[in-house]
């Protein structure tokens, strides 16, 4: 069982229930449907496959839906050819080509309404994952007048990025409400929320949900995607506000110079430790394997340095949806994951400064710091609601962390959490006997041996609203 997770995409070569299998066994904790392809009824195949594979190999298994987000892109009704220097002009859905047309020159639209509004001089305007740059000269009745800053052609239905832009639209788009309503109702664990820039947008998308179930209605968690230089202006309440975290790198490349993604990424990382929301590192990990059996170098260094930096899981994308190895992505991705946590450089030599700001969480605190003065081999801790393993886990314990739930629901998503290995227990396993469940569980599993020194605890959900320490004692 393994400590730092893997989130892989379901894609065309992986949608299949014997490639799901194949990936559940090689070490997939997250599946992850990207809602910008694909048809709703092909992720509801792949979700009913997931959940009985998970039942049938008692492994948890977390889904991951992925909305799309107010993407913007190009529209142009013949492609267009632009030269570094040249100079040309940009409308969006709001004015006719027409208009476009009076004005004279080279011109493309936006298909978001509003959008030249908002953006002002000086501003980049970037096509196609930054291949072609734009800087902003004025704005004229509604219009930009751009600048190339180098060469390239443009086509329709091309990404646009503006970075410098304080855009003012919607994170939930109409197709985004049916998707959300969707995952309500197939109940997906989690939710990636694309191009968040505020706090607001992660309220706005749990109000969207709710509509869908009432006010006592289960929620997928939220998955603040952090790839706008807007988001990371207000990572803090972001992170504060959302159930976890992605650095998403694809587009916060694009957002900010290359050169600093990898410092974000340690910083996104270590704000969503500091506040004990889970963490995911998402996009090109393993890049070279959507071709190649083996990875680069290059490749191996960073999801190296992602367990390092201790993020929760590392995420695979094209490589598993539409790869040539997807299997030995999700095998090589575990591997790295494995060798890293061996070796002393996965160690925690101080505790993570974190926000403990409550009594429940100071009590969290000295079960962690019990277990790593005795040594013990494993934390056992049984929880309803898997909150309080999440703060454990967020002390990253040397040791294995081992969770008992009664809750499905909590089973499938702690298996996006950082070194939990859970446990699901039958509708008869008593309370005072849920400790002894896990034990046996996780020796069934060659997880504990007789000797092993163990801390054993009961969440609040479990003790009347406090954590309970049941003991430190040797397994038997």
């Amino acid at each position: 069982m393994q400590k730092t997770k893997i989130v892989a995409t379901i894609g065309p070569v992986s949608d299949s229930k014997d490639m799901l299998r194949k990936l559940i066994l090689a070490g997939m904790n997250v599946a992850r449907l990207n809602f910008s392809h694909g048809e709703l009824e092909g992720h509801r195949k792949v979700i009913v496959a997931i959940r009985e594979l998970s039942k049938e190999l008692d492994i948890p298994v977390a889904i991951l839906g992925d909305i799309q987000g107010p993407r913007i892109r190009t529209q142009v009704t013949t492609p267009i050819t632009v030269e570094e220097g040249e100079e040309v002009w940009v409308g969006d859905i709001n004015h006719g080509i027409g208009e476009l047309d009076a004005l004279g020159g080279k011109f493309f639209l936006l298909d978001q309404a509003a959008v030249i509004e908002m953006i002002r001089v000086g501003d980049a305007v970037l096509i196609a994952d930054g291949a072609i740059q734009f800087k902003v000269l004025e704005i004229v009745s509604g219009f930009a007048r751009v600048k190339a800053l180098n060469s390239g052609e443009i086509t329709s239905h091309k990404g646009v990025n503006l970075p410098d832009t304080a855009l003012k639209i919607p994170v939930i788009t109409p197709k985004d409400e049916k998707d959300l309503a969707f995952a309500v109702a197939e109940g997906l664990d989690y939710v990636g929320l694309s191009f968040v820039g505020s706090a607001e947008d992660i309220a706005e998308a749990r109000e969207t949900m709710q509509k869908s179930v009432g006010e006592n209605g289960i929620l997928p968690w939220i998955v603040a995607k952090i790839e706008r230089k807007e988001a990371l202006k207000n990572l803090k309440k972001i992170v504060k506000a959302t159930d976890a975290v992605m650095v998403a790198r694809g587009d916060l490349g694009i957002e900010m110079p290359e050169s600093e993604v990898a410092i974000l990424q340690k910083q996104i990382i270590a704000e969503s430790l500091r506040q004990m929301k889970p963490v995911i590192v998402a996009t090109q990990m393993l890049r070279s394997m959507v071709e190649n059996p083996r990875p680069t170098r290059a490749e191996v260094s960073d999801v190296t340095n992602a367990v390092i930096d201790h993020a929760d899981a590392v995420m695979l994308s094209e490589e598993s949806a539409a790869g040539k190895y997807p299997v030995e992505s999700v095998a090589m991705m575990r591997e790295i994951a494995d060798k890293t946590e061996e070796s002393p450089w996965d160690d925690m030599y101080q505790e993570l400064n974190m926000n403990l700001h409550s009594e429940f969480a100071v009590i969290v605190r000295s079960v962690y710091q019990l277990a790593r003065s005795y040594s013990a081999e494993a934390i056992v801790l049984v929880s309803r609601s898997g909150f309080t393993a999440r703060l454990l886990s967020h002390f990253r314990p040397e040791g294995r962390l081992l969770v008992g739930t009664w809750e499905r629901s909590v089973w499938q998503r702690l298996a996006l959490v950082w070194g939990v290995d859970a446990f699901l227990f039958d509708g008869h396993t008593e309370a005072d006997g849920a400790v002894e469940a896990v034990i046996r569980f996780a020796r069934q599993r060659s997880l504990l041996h007789k000797g092993d020194r163990i801390v054993a605890c009961l969440g609040r959900e479990v003790a009347s609203d406090t954590l309970q320490l049941v003991g430190v004692r040797e397994v038997v």
